[in-house]
């Protein structure tokens, strides 16, 4: 739990929630990180003692962009802007009131000063400009909630906030177990990075990542178990990798580790890909390259070249079903499985 400041204003703090209590106005700062949870459980970076509230109730998220996000974490009682519902992540603006349950907040994010020309001198530059600076192999992948309209039209707001913001926390979940994190939650998606070495990807990464999209998939296809929902929910999974410019995209106390290039650009357009296509999973050839080191080779992905938005040649990638990843991942696992018993016994006694 983070440290409170109750006698500072918001605009010497810059970015921050303000809780007004019977004692005094708290104020519970938005800087040191990128990512901040609230709920009842002390293990929120803000812990609320509302009986309403969920012991995991919502996350903000500081963007790369500039932004801050506020996300429902499929909360029972809601997370509410301006007294409106949200079932998606919903960009925070200065003055915006917060409801968790029956605690109300305030977000505020003052403007920063103006800089003037005399701000922008040359050690100035040379540090804005080394904020990007490592060149690193790295695997983006960018989950999509299929038919999300469709289902939001036919479902009250609380039903949708709840299931959606389960989902986002699962995926979470799942992304963290296989060793990565969510670094951008985007409406209905999100996006996950891997950072491998300099020179090339191992088996053992890729396979975490196919795993985990067989997992992310697996956990949407049993939301509606969960909640009465129309339908079961269905995603698109896009896969890329190659090199990217990785760094600390946000200011000095606010940094943003992301990587920006062509490489997660081309991740998008992979998801987009399986919507035009009729698959599950589109990846990039240098990621093929990798899965078909594994096994997971013509058998399991067909090639496409895809007609991408703002690109002047064809994309070329390679897709299947969740049901083609599912088939390779139980061979492998088979074959692991196979491999650990016919090990030598090499116990002396």
């Amino acid at each position: 739990m983070v440290a409170v400041t109750t006698s500072t204003t918001s605009s010497q703090l810059g970015p921050c929630l303000m809780l007004k209590t019977e004692a005094n106005l708290r104020h519970w700062q938005l800087t040191g990180s990128n990512c901040w949870t609230v709920g009842r459980s002390d293990d929120n970076n803000f812990v609320l003692s509302d009986r309403w509230i969920s012991r995991n109730h919502a996350m903000l998220q500081h963007m790369d962009t500039g932004e801050f996000y506020l996300i429902d974490l499929g909360s029972r009682n809601g997370s509410f802007i301006n007294g409106r519902r949200v079932s998606v992540p919903v960009t925070l603006r200065n003055g915006d009131d917060i409801t968790f349950a029956q605690t109300e907040l305030k977000f505020c994010c003052p403007a920063e000063k103006p800089a003037s020309p005399h701000d922008f001198d040359e050690s100035h530059s040379f540090a804005a400009t080394a904020t990007l600076h490592v060149r690193r192999l790295i695997s983006v992948l960018v989950v999509d909630i299929r038919d999300y309209t469709v289902m939001a039209r036919q479902l009250d707001e609380k039903v949708v906030s709840e299931a959606i913001g389960t989902w986002f926390r699962h995926a979470g979940e799942i992304i963290g177990k296989y060793g990565s994190w969510v670094d951008k939650y985007i409406g209905d998606a999100v996006m996950a990075v891997w950072i491998h070495g300099t020179q090339e990807v191992t088996s053992q990464s890729m396979l975490q990542i196919a795993t985990a999209m067989s997992d992310l998939n697996q956990m949407t296809s049993r939301l509606h178990e969960e909640f009465p929902l129309p339908f079961p929910l269905k995603i698109g999974a896009g896969l890329n990798t190659g090199y990217a410019m990785v760094g600390n995209a946000g200011s000095s106390d606010r940094p943003d580790y992301t990587p920006l290039g062509d490489t997660v650009n081309a991740a998008f357009r992979f998801e987009t890909s399986t919507k035009q296509l009729g698959l599950d999973i589109s990846v990039g050839e240098t990621t093929y390259g990798a899965l078909e080191q594994l096994g997971a080779g013509e058998q399991t992905f067909r090639r496409y070249a895809v007609e991408a938005k703002g690109y002047e040649q064809p994309l070329i990638m390679h897709g299947c079903a969740f049901s083609d990843l599912d088939r390779f991942l139980s061979v492998r696992l088979r074959q692991q499985q196979s491999a650990a018993m016919t090990l030598p016994d090499t116990d002396p006694s």
